[in-house]
């Protein structure tokens, strides 16, 4: 099961020739990430600030497979595939038009913000990814 927005490719998000410049595809990405965690409940601000527990990207593929332009319009998915002790697979998908412009594939870690170390997926947390790998 994955979890799905939309984005708008704006002025900022482009190169001279209008066409999307590759960092902001990640920029985007995070962007994603972020809101799928307040979907599942967990949102940054929280997991941050109070609970002092990030999830850093360790590994991120991707293959571009078409231009993204100004004024495009972009649904982007995320979908876990894996879920380990600290850490958690998953995938990414950006398509405008019918045409599918990326792919990516990304580990993410929980971390414990103040030592600096990979920890534990929070119970609360786990059985969410849990349930969206299980559908």
């Amino acid at each position: 099961m994955s979890f799905e927005t939309r984005l708008k490719v704006r002025f900022a998000d482009v190169d001279p020739a209008g066409i999307v410049f590759y960092p902001r595809y990640f920029e985007m990405l995070n962007a994603v990430l972020e809101d799928w965690f307040a979907d599942m409940g967990a949102d940054f601000a929280t997991m941050h600030l109070k609970r002092r527990i990030g999830v850093p990207t360790v590994k991120l593929e991707c293959e571009f497979m078409a231009p993204g332009l100004l004024g495009d319009e972009l649904s982007v998915t995320v979908r876990p595939t894996r879920i380990g002790r600290s850490s958690c697979n998953i995938e990414y998908g950006i398509t405008g038009g019918g045409v599918d412009r990326i792919r990516a594939s990304a580990v993410l870690v929980c971390m414990d913000l103040d030592r600096q170390k990979a920890v534990e997926w929070p119970q609360d947390i786990r059985e969410r990814i849990e349930a969206l790998l299980a559908n």
